[in-house]
């Protein structure tokens, strides 16, 4: 029913490929997940939890921001998810934005986040957390149109959530992790996800990850379930956004980590200095500048959200965001539509 073209990417769970349908040769992304495991023996145990997960949100939810799910297919003791494709990726855009030295137009990158909150509102409404946002997980098609992809670690957070860490595992992307994540929070909201937003703004201003921490290890011997200090990555985020005041974030005295928080060096809040040094030439900062301050605010309580952000008063400021300005700046991509280095080792985890 499907011929492969090529391969895609692999993640935590499976393996994606670009394939194009027999019947109406329409391009669709298939995911293979992976057999389940026992010690080095694989095994075929059913549907894993993973799997039917996502195929349970996948299924009840549709939106012009969001991948579409077109079947789920089972052959062979495997599962294939077949999606709608899409040719570039925040990340294939940051990177082609980078190599060539040329900034992100304002119109263009205002058209890609307001689409994607456009989106991440959507799937908030219906009470569902992404919990991976990072640029390799949002795709934009041939016409401009972002679509938000890979909801395979996604929840509804009605249900009670499990932790970061399956065994020694990690399953969310530290350069995008809020800051309540990062001091042990084990119960979280769709705050989250808007923190990871914050990351993406800045990386599509300064084409490089904001935050870009080196990830602490689980150590061997160390106690299931443990979650190792993110020393490193929180001092990347105190250098931008200042040491965190506990007046200013109450709840941070109650989260496992704030001991060793309290510790670390002291740093002036210099977010204003950071992006006004990468905004476009000519650019009014204010309005881009506080939306950007609300979804980096350190009291997920005080985090903006993503309804909220929708009504931001910067989509009103020229240049107003159009999808023209997307396909403008995608005809001179490089065709990177099958995996490149960039798609495959810039991110720390999966």
């Amino acid at each position: 029913r499907y011929s492969i073209l090529g391969f895609l990417s692999s993640g935590t769970y499976g393996r994606v490929y670009k394939a194009r349908g027999d019947d109406e040769g329409e391009l669709v992304a298939i995911k293979k997940f992976k057999p389940d495991k026992e010690g080095e023996v694989v095994t075929y145990t059913g549907i894993s939890q993973s799997a039917c997960r996502e195929i349970m949100i996948n299924r009840e939810i549709s939106h012009e921001n969001v991948t579409a799910l077109r079947e789920v297919m089972l052959e062979e003791k495997s599962i294939y998810l077949v999606f709608e494709y899409a040719e570039h990726d925040f990340l294939q855009i940051i990177h082609h934005h980078s190599s060539t030295r040329t900034q992100l137009p304002l119109g263009v990158l205002k058209s890609l986040l307001w689409q994607l909150f456009n989106g991440v509102s959507y799937l908030h409404d219906n009470w569902i957390i992404h919990r991976d946002l990072k640029p390799a997980n949002i795709l934009v098609n041939e016409k401009g149109q972002v679509k938000i992809g890979d909801l395979g670690l996604a929840r509804l957070y009605q249900e009670p959530l499990q932790s970061l860490y399956t065994s020694d595992k990690i399953v969310v992307t530290v350069w995008y992790r809020s800051p309540e994540l990062l001091l042990g929070a084990r119960h979280y909201t769709p705050a989250i996800d808007m923190w990871s937003m914050g990351c993406i703004y800045g990386e599509l201003l300064g084409l490089r990850p904001m935050f870009k921490g080196e990830e602490a290890k689980m150590e061997l011997g160390a106690k299931k379930g443990g979650v190792p200090f993110q020393r490193d990555q929180l001092t990347r985020v105190l250098e931008v956004l200042g040491t965190v005041d506990a007046k200013q974030w109450p709840g941070v005295v109650q989260l496992p980590e704030w001991t060793n928080l309290s510790r670390l060096d002291r740093y002036q809040d210099c977010l204003s200095q950071w992006f006004n040094g990468r905004l476009p030439r000519g650019a009014p900062p204010s309005l881009a500048y506080d939306l950007m301050r609300q979804l980096l605010i350190y009291d997920p309580t005080k985090r903006i959200t993503a309804r909220a952000a929708l009504c931001h008063d910067w989509w009103a400021q020229e240049p107003k965001p159009h999808v023209k300005c997307v396909l403008l700046s995608s005809r001179g991509l490089c065709r990177l539509g099958v995996a490149t280095s960039a798609t495959t080792s810039r991110s720390p985890s999966h």
